[in-house]
């Protein structure tokens, strides 16, 4: 591909690359110069089942553009695979500067039905995949000094949803894990984001519509085309993203949001020290006006899509 452009150079593991946000990434990264391992298993949305043409028909769309892309086929849920993943970068394109963990599954259910698999299986592929996944490079990533995580996340952990624990719980822990590492990870010249995507996908589209308000939430989502989340997953996996490091940033058509971390709100102080009691009598009723509300994602973001 020509030069001159953003990851001219560089290689990209994206995970979940087969269809939706992971196939515009693939195909954008690939389109800014860099040479792309497209990993997919193929399932569906709920995790069962492989199908390798997701992940084939990505490649040959790279490649017929003149950009440069391999398959992977694994599971994001095994440790030993994710090293495979990074290993296959490194064997095929000569190393690796951009790791995007974008993979996930979807198993809603309202908590007080959620079953051990319904659990296990989302955070196995979300939160222990990221980590999979990530750890593997980041051995990589140390010794040539330099690398690239980009993590997605979700407004169903940052903020809530109804019927997602899991999903939401992975979520979450995967903001945790991209500022761990960007922590961790910063004198190494690595940097660690998180993308809270809004965008019609396989996933959202297992939505249950359950009347007219539902289903016109879920018309204005299908507005939200994949393709508008890949242009900041770009910026931050070129030289210009080495500056940003440890952020959750929110797309939402063409808004692009940096979202809150937690941070103390309001304190209340007692030279004597708590008893229950005195939590009771004084605590709750001063911190009251500061609660957070029971809300949702659609609670806070109330307006139409820009």
């Amino acid at each position: 591909m020509s030069e001159g452009k953003l990851l001219d150079g560089k290689t990209a593991l994206i995970t979940g690359a087969g269809r939706g946000i992971g196939r515009d990434m693939a195909i954008m990264m690939a389109a800014n110069g860099a040479k792309v391992i497209v990993n997919d298993l193929g399932g569906t949305t709920s995790g069962e089942g492989a199908d390798q043409e997701p992940a084939l028909e990505v490649v040959k769309e790279i490649r017929d553009a003149g950009g440069e892309a391999e398959a992977n086929f694994g599971s994001v849920a095994d440790f030993a695979t994710g090293e495979a993943m990074v290993a296959q970068a490194i064997d095929q394109f000569g190393g690796l500067d951009i790791v995007v963990n974008n993979a996930g599954i979807l198993r809603d259910v309202i908590f007080h039905k959620m079953t051990e698999e319904e659990w296990d299986a989302v955070i196995n592929v979300h939160l222990k995949g990221a980590f999979n996944v990530s750890r593997a490079a980041a051995t990589h990533f140390r010794e040539k000094g330099s690398g690239c995580f980009v993590h997605f996340t979700s407004t169903s952990g940052l903020i809530g949803n109804f019927g997602q624990a899991n999903y939401a719980a992975a979520k979450l822990g995967i903001a945790g894990l991209s500022k761990s590492i960007a922590l961790d990870m910063a004198r190494f010249g690595v940097t660690s984001n998180c993308i809270s995507p809004f965008a019609w996908s396989r996933m959202i589209g297992t939505i249950p519509i359950g009347d007219e308000a539902q289903r016109a939430r879920v018309d204005k989502l299908k507005a939200m085309t994949p393709a508008k989340i890949a242009p900041l997953a770009v910026a931050l996996a070129s030289e210009a993203g080495k500056q940003v490091s440890g952020q959750i940033f929110a797309v939402r058509n063409n808004e692009i949001f940096l979202m809150g971390q937690s941070r103390p709100v309001r304190s209340v102080h007692t030279a004597e020290g708590w008893t229950p009691e005195g939590v009771v009598d004084t605590v709750f009723p001063s911190l009251q006006a500061s609660f957070f509300p029971l809300d949702r994602s659609a609670d806070i973001f109330t307006w139409d899509p820009i």
